[in-house]
């Protein structure tokens, strides 16, 4: 994410909602979002907004992706994947929130399972899933690496693809010699 860009208190407030999609957000989850939203900057009263939704039942609302870049997106839906797996179960209801969730943020199915497994590749490390331990920086830098990594295999697919399509349109259309032949 640049230095000027942040994900804005909207998001938090969707965490929220996701949290509250199975009747019930616990301390760990209002911990986590209101840890996540800390360490993103988000002024004082935007994060006092955020703790009161953590407290209060909230709907999932609009997201405005303004400024998110694909890297942020999957961050927050990773974020959002990992905080249904806190109580041990996931159900039904925090399921459709995070299809809702990844469709408000618009990341297609394929990339909402690769920021699942991200999230819990980072759960699974020494430190533990708890929020208290739980490492969002790592979480983040390991969805950026993998997304550079991505789009360089797509860029080096698409650049070979196209050397191969160039080399067979250039077999076909070699100029004829004055050689003779033989």
């Amino acid at each position: 994410m640049s230095e000027q860009a942040r994900l804005g208190r909207d998001v938090f407030l969707a965490l929220a909602a996701i949290g509250w999609a199975d009747g019930n957000l616990d301390a760990e989850e209002a911990d986590a979002i209101v840890r996540t939203a800390t360490e993103e900057g988000l002024s004082i009263e935007e994060i006092a907004e955020i703790e009161a939704a953590t407290k209060t039942k909230v709907e999932l609302g609009e997201i405005s992706r303004g400024d998110m870049t694909k890297q942020d997106r999957l961050f927050v839906y990773a974020v959002a994947s990992w905080m249904t797996r806190l109580d041990g179960a996931v159900s039904d209801d925090e399921t459709a929130a995070l299809a809702k969730l990844g469709e408000a943020l618009k990341v297609p199915v394929a990339p909402r399972a690769h920021a699942d497994a991200i999230a819990q590749e980072i759960a699974s490390l020494d430190e533990g899933d708890r929020p208290a331990r739980y490492d969002l920086r790592r979480l983040r830098g390991v969805i950026a690496e993998r997304l550079s990594l991505a789009q360089q295999a797509r860029a080096e697919q698409k650049a070979a693809s196209e050397a191969a399509a160039t080399a067979s349109t250039g077999d076909a259309a070699a100029p004829a010699t004055d050689e003779p032949a033989g």
